[in-house]
């Protein structure tokens, strides 16, 4: 039965894990103890709460704080580090701690499920970025405890800076600020530096992707050593923070519904409303007083996501960066696409305007469905939609009235979302079948 199941490809191995996980945790999350009445959760809410856990999304049809228990808010915890991490990366850890051996094919599929780009040095990675992990998200409880252990007490300030660490780092975007007002977030916070750039920096540093770590350890503070990969990630992700901050600062918070703001608020909340949507899911202010053009911009950020092998969800920064490119190549009439140096695949463009097209389709076709079947507006579908493909968890209010049919679309949007479109895609196509002749070649015009 083991080398049967081994033997399947490595997306259907990833597909299944992420799902017999999310259905564990939805059973769990039925018990009685797991909800504050004592009652347990209905099956359907607890599934949707286990998949935006697992998936690490944050859309939630119950307050986090008021509805579950200290034991169900332990399972979206740790459902929140195995989604975030990935079901195989814990697996792949739990061998390491328990000294098993790890054979070529769980090395393989190991490099499928975080991307590696070989199968060579997977193990030492794994190791990496267990080690790597633990040190950040303990770091992050830390800076965190200093802020809630003065105004909760040592125990449960302990606890909320552990599960808002973790939550950030995997960029899920649960919270346990329910009882400051349900669904609040962080909005009691929005003043708190220390909170705003620990959370920030949580967000970014579990979005840029476990090679970027790698790279970084190796070759330090020296951008020309670095990886065309690490390169690419580093500049897109300092784009999609800078250019939308500088948007939001001047144009959005400066209207006169946020005046209650000074400059410095200002700045936190535009660089943390830039950050969030990249698949964390907090928000330090109401969302439903930003003005549309905001709202569409955070749209944009939350389908693009952070990067490849990261706790974020997304079609991803280098996605973006690879059509930006093949724009510019049209442009400046190159016959192939160059950056820092160096030249690209053309099957890297192929991946990426699938994946484009695939995320694209399915957060508008997800949206407008979801704006039919419950006639909301189609603006606030669609942040829905994106939010869920994205793996963010920010929404406007609308999730918890959200009919059983809208709340599937979303479920499907969150799983799709977190274990890859590329991922499904092979895993439901099987291997890969070369051709045996080529077609003849004809030219069509384009634009």
């Amino acid at each position: 039965m083991l080398n049967k199941r081994i033997s399947m490809p490595p997306g259907k191995i990833i597909a299944i894990g992420f799902g017999g996980t999310i259905f564990l945790g939805a059973l769990l999350l039925t018990l009685p103890f797991a909800t504050r009445d004592g009652r347990g959760a209905s099956f359907f809410d607890a599934l949707f709460t286990s998949t935006s856990a697992t998936c690490v999304t944050g859309l939630v049809l119950h307050d986090t704080w008021s509805y579950w228990s200290l034991f169900g808010q332990f399972i979206l915890l740790l459902l929140i580090q195995i989604g975030g991490m990935g079901v195989v990366t814990m697996a792949i850890a739990v061998f390491l701690f328990t000294g098993k051996k790890i054979g070529l094919k769980q090395r393989w599929v190991m490099q499928e499920s975080i991307a590696a780009p070989q199968v060579g040095g997977i193990v030492r990675l794994t190791s990496f970025i267990v080690k790597s992990t633990l040190i950040i998200e303990a770091a992050g409880t830390l800076l965190l405890a200093s802020r809630f252990c003065p105004e909760m007490g040592i125990g449960k300030g302990l606890w909320y800076s552990l599960f808002h660490s973790v939550s950030a780092f995997c960029n899920a975007g649960f919270d346990l600020m329910g009882e400051k007002g349900e669904f609040s977030s962080l909005t009691a916070y929005s003043q708190d530096p220390v909170v705003n750039v620990t959370v920030m920096l949580l967000i970014v540093i579990g979005g840029i992707g476990f090679f970027v770590w790698s790279d970084i350890k190796e070759h330090h503070l020296c951008f020309k050593l670095y990886r065309l990969h690490t390169k690419l990630v580093i500049v897109t992700t300092a784009a999609l923070i800078l250019l939308p901050g500088i948007y939001l600062f001047f144009a959005e918070f400066s209207r006169p519904e946020w005046g209650f703001q000074g400059t410095g608020d200002r700045l936190l909340a535009s660089l943390f409303q830039t950050i969030t949507p990249r698949t964390a899911g907090f928000n330090t202010v109401d969302l439903t007083l930003i003005s549309e053009p905001a709202v569409l911009l955070m749209i944009m950020l939350m389908i693009t996501g952070g990067s490849p092998g990261s706790t974020a969800g997304g079609f991803k920064t280098t996605t973006l960066a690879t059509l930006v490119l093949s724009v510019r190549a049209v442009f400046k009439r190159e016959d192939s696409l160059q950056s820092f140096g160096r030249r690209f695949p053309q099957e890297i463009l192929r991946h990426a305007a699938a994946l484009f097209i695939l995320y694209t389709s399915l957060f508008l076709f997800g949206g407008a469905a979801i704006c039919y079947i419950d006639g909301i507006p189609l603006l606030s579908a669609l942040f829905e939609t994106a939010s869920a493909i994205g793996t963010v968890g920010l929404s406007l209010g609308v999730t918890p009235s959200l009919s059983l049919a809208s709340h599937m679309i979303l479920i499907f949007l969150m799983f799709f979302g977190r274990v890859g479109g590329l991922t499904l895609i092979f895993a439901m196509t099987g291997k890969l079948t070369p051709s045996i002749a080529r077609m003849p070649k004809e030219n069509i015009t384009v634009g």
